[in-house]
This record gives C-alpha cells, structure tokens and sequence, in this order.
C-alpha cells in the first residue's frame, strides 16, 4: 500500500520537533548573529545545543540496541526538516554528530561502542562528533585508481597508530574549545613505514581511526594544531575549520576500520546523509513558500489587488509549492527505501543519491524564484531571503557536491551491468 500518512509516533515527533524549533530554534539567529567572527558564533551556540542535548536529538539518532532511541529513517527525515524550517546553524551541528557517530555505530565493536558511545547517550552536556573527511586540495575524487588518493596518512608503530595530515570542512571537528571534538572518526590511508605512495587501488589502503582528546592531551602540543577557521556565507554558525595531525598517536584499540574497510564504510555513512540533506533542502524550500506566500498576499505594490493576484507571481509560487512537496516526498522514499528496499544495497541507494541532488538543487532555485516573485525587498536584512540563499547555496556543494561526486556516484551505478532502472521500486 502506498500511503504518505504519518503514525501516530510520526506525528508525535513532528510536533516535538515543531515545538522545539519555535521554543528554542526560532532564538537561534539572534543568540549568534550578535558575534562578528564565525567561531564565535559557532561557541554561541553551545547553550542552544545543549537544550537539543536535553531532547533527545543526539540520543536519537542512536540505535536502541545501543543505548539510543532512534526511530526509523523517515522519522529522522521528519525532525530534519521540522527543524531547518526555523533555523540551519544548530541542526546542522546537531545532525553533523549523528554523522559523526556513523562509522562507531556502523563498524565499531561491541567494546567500542560502549566505549565511546557513553557521553552521545547520556543527555547531559554538549558532547560534539565528527566524521573527519575532507581535505584542502579536496576528496570528490580520493577512490580514483593512479590518483593522489587522501594526504591524511596513519602508520602502526608498536601499539600506537600514529596520523598525520591536514583535515578542512569537518563539521565540529576541533569541539568547543577547538582543542578537538570528543569523538573524531577521522579517515586516513594506510601508508606504513612514512610512505606516502599511492596504493594502486585506494580502497585497500582506506581505514578509519577515533581520536578523543584524551588522546590528544597525551601527545606533544603541535600534534593536533587548529590552522584556521573558515568563515562562510551561509551556515554561519557552523564550525568546519582546517585542522593539522602531526605525528598523532592514538591507541591501536581506537582502529575502527581496518585497511580494505574503511572506504565502504564512509561511502555508507555517506549514503544515509544524503537523504537527511534532501530534508535539509525541503526545510530551507518551506521557510522560503512561507514568507514568499505572506508577502505576495499582503503586498500590492501600489497595485489594488495583492501581489499574489498577478499571473507571473502565481505561477512562481505555484512551482515553489510543488518543488517544495516533490522533494519531501521522494526525500520520504529514499529514506525508507535505503532502510526498508525493495532492492539489494546498490540498487536502495540510488534513490538517496538523487534525493541530495534534486532537492538541493530545487531549495537554490526556489529561493532565487521567491526573490524574483517579491522582488526588491527581498534584498532587505529585515526579509529572510538573503539569508535562506546563502544557506541554500551550499546544499548543492556540501556532503559530497553534486557535480563531483553524488552525480559521478549515479553514473557509476547506470554503467553498472547490473543495473536495473526500477529496482529500488518495484524490487528487482
């Protein structure tokens, strides 16, 4: 049976996370707008992450096998957009921790998760994760057999794993204090003995450690080094600063996927984000068809009939609101479809993959479309307009950008032998 209807728990979620956005959320911007640097806005934002603490959403975002609550997919698809319809700053960096947690849950063991799962599952402080990925000279291509591959190198000495490299755009990745967040997933090359060659196939050298500040604090102080921080246009609350590892030594216990393993594992983690940035992209469209429709209904221009009332401006709504519900929907079947099928894995995570790239896409062009309906005053602070651009703007070029790597991931499973066009439908 095909049914959009949300369940009772559904709704139950929708209406806290509604409740949350407007109590808590709905601050946000004038809690951290106030500060002219971005990693002082990102520190602002600390008490506001911690009532999120308070509700659940990092716990939820944690199997209930392993000490969370998380429902299923589409209910994280819900929250997601609920959220960003009020503000983009907070849930990225609370959402980026669930992606964070992604490979310990994913591929960690028994004695890890129990290890490093304990302050996400508590609800008390601001405990911050990171999925430590992207490089300065860029990752859209770090699987390309003869190519440079990742520069972040880790080697075995004795007992130790020792890493060394730079980081940049890892969401959270250096905490609060910008001395490291309390659990980085950081994903690095096999390269033994200092070697920095190049495997001949990528994969069999990717692997993932975790690094904590505990493990920091026990190395000598240019070990693990703040370069700078990045300001951006939108998101501006959100810290993803380049970092340095010198030499960093962390226990052998902390290896989280061994050599061979690790690049499946993030391309996984990957995958569920997709979908979640598709729910993002319907959060941002949603914000933008509200103040679009309360404007052009109560604004004439000098006209006698509202705005609204004009074709052109009719039309351009209309496109908005149906941009808006196609993306939440396929958003909705991609979510469910990645968990539930029909489908093996590579046929599910097609739909993931086309929900980031069409919704993100749709999000930057309703905006620019609700800026032509309202027109001038659009460019006005005092309008949310500017602000949902630069938010949206970087949908289409974040997790994984849509030329470089979600579009090259779709081709790569269309030239695939296998491929069959509706599986993730209709089941193969």
């Amino acid at each position: 049976m095909i049914d959009f209807t949300l369940s009772e728990r559904q709704s139950a979620i929708r209406n806290a996370a509604r409740s949350f956005a407007s109590v808590v959320l709905s601050k946000a911007p004038t809690v951290y707008s106030q500060h002219a640097e971005g990693y002082r806005r990102f520190q602002a934002t600390r008490p506001l992450y911690r009532e999120a603490i308070k509700a659940g959403l990092i716990k939820g975002q944690i199997p209930v096998s392993m000490g969370g609550s998380s429902g299923s997919f589409c209910d994280a698809a819900i929250l997601v957009e609920e959220l960003c319809a009020v503000d983009t700053s907070v849930p990225i960096t609370v959402f980026a921790t669930g992606l964070g947690l992604s490979p310990l849950i994913a591929a960690g063991s028994v004695e890890q998760r129990k290890k490093f799962l304990g302050p996400f599952i508590s609800g008390e402080g601001e405990p911050l994760a990171s999925l430590v990925h992207s490089e300065p000279n860029g990752t859209a291509n770090w699987l390309e057999k003869g190519g440079r591959g990742l520069q972040t190198t880790a080697r075995k000495d004795g007992e130790d794993w020792v890493i060394s490299g730079e980081k940049m755009w890892a969401t959270s990745c250096a905490g609060w204090d910008f001395k490291g967040a309390t659990l980085q997933c950081v994903v690095c090359r096999y390269a033994p003995q200092s070697d920095s060659s190049t495997s001949e196939d990528p994969r069999e050298a990717i692997m993932v450690l975790i690094v904590t500040p505990e493990d920091i604090a026990r190395n000598d102080p240019d070990a693990y080094t703040l370069i700078k921080h990045l300001d951006t246009a939108g998101f501006t609350a959100v810290s993803g600063p380049h970092i340095r590892l010198n030499n960093l030594r962390v226990p052998a216990a902390n290896l989280l996927a061994p050599p061979g393993e690790g690049a499946t594992v993030i391309e996984h983690c990957f995958d569920a984000s997709a979908a979640l940035v598709g729910a993002i992209s319907v959060g941002i469209m949603r914000a933008t068809f509200s103040a679009a429709l309360d404007f052009t209904k109560g604004d004439s221009r000098g006209g006698s009939v509202p705005i609204l009332a004009r074709q052109s401006v009719a039309d351009i709504m209309i496109d908005i609101k149906m941009r808006t519900e196609a993306s939440r929907y396929l958003t909705w079947k991609a979510c469910h479809c990645l968990e539930n099928g029909p489908g093996e894995y590579e046929d599910r995570r097609e739909l993931v993959l086309e929900a980031k790239i069409f919704c993100s896409d749709n999000a930057v062009q309703c905006v620019v479309d609700a800026m032509k309906a309202v027109g001038m005053s659009s460019y006005a602070k005092d309008q949310p307009f500017t602000e949902l651009m630069n938010a949206a703007m970087c949908l289409p070029i974040f997790d994984g950008g849509n030329i470089g790597i979600r579009r090259r991931q779709l081709e790569k499973l269309f030239l695939s032998e296998r491929y069959d066009p509706w599986a993730a439908v209709y089941g193969s």
